[in-house]
């Protein structure tokens, strides 16, 4: 796909792109002009904290992308990427072909190298980090990467047959308006979304650390560790968002580090840090120590290592169509569950 290709997928006036630079092989990046004002976030432009706008604003969007460009720089960035690594959206052989998918917030483009062409024949990598789509990997299939945000996709209605996302989602302010207004917009009917995002549990050793420790040597405690969807709320999000056939699982990932400092080196590494609003921008040093004392206290291994846990939620919907099965009318059932006694009875006689 050209990076012509690529532009009439945008939407029209404002938020078109202002300028395309090639790069070798088939990379091609967008700057897009800043769209309207709800779309920036942060002290100054009307949609920071107390803004009174009335939408969700848990995170500072323009702090999470100083993050990740950070992260993507780093000269041994690489070995920060296991986690990404680890989490692997699931397309199996018997899965049917998509001519065009679009990954939100790739960054490196770790979705691609587990696809084949015979699964996606066309990708669009988008992310809020320049950065990290500059270094993205290589793949096979033919890729453009567009810098946006994931909360204000620039793209045409019904222009993706599949959109997959791999832990991007728990940065999203407003998860139900992404998943309404922008995930099952860009789609085409009959085509599916696939995400992984980290749950309301990830993380939970070094939240509970970090707040008994703040609170003996403080007396209270702030959010050091960003808020997370339970997965109890996951299915509803998605019904909510017209999505049909929803599937919802969990799978627990736990890493083992040699102390709270190792791991919230780890967590900067891979442009993790806490960008909520309400965060303390430092931790004192009597606190951190109490802290990492706890977390040995409470979590440690024989080892002396700590566990830390990361709830990875998956989902799977489907935008409606007319081909999809549906559920039968309420009353056409033509058996009674009181058959299945006779049916069981039946087939044991049978075998004897």
């Amino acid at each position: 796909m050209s990076c012509r290709g690529v532009q009439k997928l945008l939407q029209g006036a404002g938020s078109g792109p202002a300028g395309w630079t090639r790069t070798p092989a088939t990379y091609c990046c967008c700057r897009f002009r800043s769209g309207p004002s709800r779309a920036r976030s942060g002290p100054g432009t009307g949609s920071g904290p107390g803004s009174g706008s009335g939408s969700i604003n848990v995170f500072n969007r323009e702090m999470k992308r100083r993050q990740k460009n950070w992260a993507a720089v780093l000269k041994d960035g690489h070995q920060y990427d296991y986690l990404r690594e680890e989490v692997k959206l699931g397309f199996g052989s018997g899965f049917r072909t998509f001519p065009l998918a679009l990954d939100m917030g790739g960054g490196k483009c770790y979705i691609a190298e587990h696809l084949s062409k015979e699964v996606v024949q066309r990708l669009v990598l988008t992310d809020v980090s320049q950065q990290a789509l500059k270094l993205g990997r290589r793949s096979e299939i033919p890729t453009r990467s567009v810098v946006a945000d994931e909360e204000f996709l620039p793209f045409r209605e019904n222009s993706f047959h599949l959109v997959v996302s791999s832990l991007s989602l728990h940065w999203i302010n407003d998860l139900p308006r992404a998943l309404s207004e922008q995930i099952h917009r860009v789609l085409k009917p009959d085509g599916v979304f696939v995400g992984a995002m980290a749950g309301g549990d990830t993380l939970y050793e070094l939240r509970c650390s970090l707040q008994l420790a703040q609170m003996e040597r403080e007396g209270g405690f702030s959010p050091h560790v960003s808020p997370y969807t339970a997965v109890t709320d996951l299915g509803n999000l998605l019904g909510r968002a017209r999505f049909n056939m929803l599937t919802v699982d969990v799978d627990d990932v736990q890493v083992h580090y040699p102390g709270i400092m190792e791991l919230m080196t780890d967590l900067q590494g891979m442009g993790e840090s806490n960008c909520a609003w309400n965060r303390r921008s430092m931790l004192q040093r009597d606190t951190m120590l109490a802290a990492a004392a706890v977390y040995k206290e409470m979590y440690g291994n024989p080892d002396g290592s700590v566990p830390a846990t990361f709830q990875i939620l998956h989902m799977i919907g489907w935008k409606p169509h007319e081909s999809q099965a549906k559920p039968a009318r309420r009353g056409s059932a033509t058996v009674s569950f009181r058959d299945l006694a006779k049916v069981s009875r039946t087939g044991g006689a049978d075998r004897s």
